[in-house]
């Protein structure tokens, strides 16, 4: 598909990848691919995190709404909240 996920956090669909390209001032509609150069596929996570208003559950701690938003389901959350408690130890 034209509009798979790509980007860090796998932005997917035409609605997206126009949204997400029209706030990265980028023609996504007719070059998806920007999403697989680094420098988009990181702007494109910032941007889908901010958009959805994520850091405000993320500071309350709220890691299955966190998952719910990005994944729209809860497939694979064991696994990103054992390296979420990882990645806690080594930050704190």
């Amino acid at each position: 598909s034209k509009f798979r996920g790509r980007g860090l956090i796998q932005i997917t669909g035409r609605a997206n990848y126009k949204a997400c390209g029209e706030a990265l001032g980028l023609d996504l509609i007719r070059q998806p691919e920007l999403l697989e150069k680094p420098q988009y596929a990181c702007m494109s996570a910032a941007w889908f995190w901010a958009s959805r208003g994520l850091n405000t559950l993320a500071d309350a701690g709220q890691f299955d709404k966190i998952t719910q938003r990005i994944n729209g389901g809860q497939n694979g959350a064991a696994d990103r909240q054992a390296l979420y408690a990882r990645a806690l130890k080594v930050l704190a």
